[in-house]
């Protein structure tokens, strides 16, 4: 879902779970760093956990609550990682809109024989 040029999703929610939002201008001030930072952390964490999800799904000894509680997890991460694309995704569309040099790539291409 792309969002109004300026408005960054932020990686966490609202009091009753609704999305929360930063105008920014570019300029990465303290909320935008600060999400920046717990992006990385919760990519990393979804990282972990599915080096863990291998180890213990191959493990025919893994009780039904670890993989109930791995499975938890690995929803939350999911959850996570969907809303960092979600993010991310806007912000480079936003950027692209702005931008507009795309024409001049495509005379670059052209004049060169390479693909855009």
């Amino acid at each position: 879902m792309s969002t109004a040029s300026g408005l960054r999703l932020l990686p966490w929610s609202g009091p009753n779970g609704q999305r929360c939002y930063v105008a920014t201008d570019g300029t990465p001030g303290f909320v935008s760093r600060l999400a920046d930072s717990i992006e990385e952390a919760q990519l990393n964490i979804g990282e972990e956990l599915l080096d863990h999800a291998g180890r213990l799904l191959d493990d025919p000894k893994a009780s039904s609550g670890e993989l109930h509680f791995l499975a938890r997890r690995l929803r939350g991460a999911l959850v996570d990682a969907l809303r960092v694309a979600d993010s991310r995704g806007a912000r480079i569309a936003d950027r692209d809109d702005d931008d507009e040099p795309d024409d001049d790539l495509e005379d670059s291409a052209r004049s060169t024989g390479e693909p855009a």
